[in-house]
């Protein structure tokens, strides 16, 4: 069909208007980027609180507190592992990379697993692969919302874990330099001998070492939960913080194609508009001209 003036002031105004619709993404993305980036910086000095407290408690001459996260002999491990993903579209293949690789590294380790996953596409993945899949989470949509998530997390993965040989991953996409992400995993559970040592050789802030009040290791383990608390919560900030930067890579090349379409429809219209008054002037003259040879 070929193109009017009409059809083509139409399909200008609705490339304008997408790309208006785009551009507000883009910046909702790069804000969203801002704040989960923001929250995971936040938690530093929570985090530099922790490992005090954890490094005080390995120092301990009690035995029976380094034997809290000690993994003992056992006749089954007992496997878990949380997968964060995405509910929500224009972010490519966000969700599949990052079940990809789950299941990859899943399938090198054995033992009683179960795999919670964070958003219903990731959700589907897993499922279409044949894990073990125990619960399903909904991606929170802004900061205030991954505080109850790893709460729930942890008190549904603590029933599945309960012997010290348990062993616990997290997997999800990281952002990276250039707007983009990668897979990554981490094993949080069990913490192993090194990760004691280097926390106990931790220097200490002051001349003189604090006390320990109560029962070693009961504060042990609940400095061990806040440890894994804080290990969740930025594994989610960074998932959510690597989904708006698909995002945003997605809207920057939307954004360069509508662009490109505005550049050539405004080239035909400008072509066409040409042609119409070249048309006109050329029946100007030729009226001109039969007049006149009369």
């Amino acid at each position: 069909m070929s193109d009017t003036s009409a059809s083509l002031r139409r399909s200008i105004a609705s490339a304008a208007d997408l790309q208006s619709v785009v551009r507000s993404m883009k910046a909702l993305a790069g804000a969203n980027i801002g704040q989960y980036e923001q929250s995971v910086l936040a938690l530093a000095e929570y985090c530099r609180s922790v490992e005090l407290g954890l490094s005080l408690c390995l120092r301990q001459p009690q035995a029976q507190a380094r034997r809290a996260i000690v993994p003992a002999p056992g006749t089954k491990d007992a496997i878990g592992a949380i997968v964060f993903g995405s509910d929500q579209g224009l972010v490519g293949q966000f969700n599949e990379r990052v079940a990809e690789f789950a299941i990859q590294t899943l399938a090198d380790i054995h033992g009683d697993l179960q795999v919670w996953a964070v958003g219903e596409r990731v959700h589907g993945c897993l499922e279409q692969a044949g894990l073990p899949l125990k619960g399903l989470f909904r991606v929170p949509s802004s900061v205030k919302g991954i505080a109850p998530l790893v709460g729930q997390i942890q008190l549904d993965s603590e029933a599945h874990l309960t012997n010290e040989r348990a062993r616990f991953y997290v997997f999800r996409n990281r952002p990276q330099v250039g707007m983009s992400y990668a897979p990554v995993s981490q094993r949080l559970l069990p913490l192993d001998r090194q990760w004691q040592q280097d926390l106990a050789q931790l220097p200490w802030p002051s001349a003189a070492l604090p006390e320990i009040l109560h029962d070693a290791r009961q504060t042990l383990r609940a400095l061990i939960r806040e440890y894994l608390f804080i290990s969740l919560f930025r594994a989610c900030a960074e998932s959510l913080a690597g989904e708006n930067a698909s995002r945003l890579t997605a809207m920057q090349r939307a954004d360069k194609n509508i662009e490109e379409l505005l550049a050539q429809l405004h080239n035909r219209f400008n072509s066409l508009r040409q042609s119409s008054i070249d048309a006109e002037l050329f029946e100007v003259i030729s009226g001109y001209e039969s007049l006149t040879s009369r």
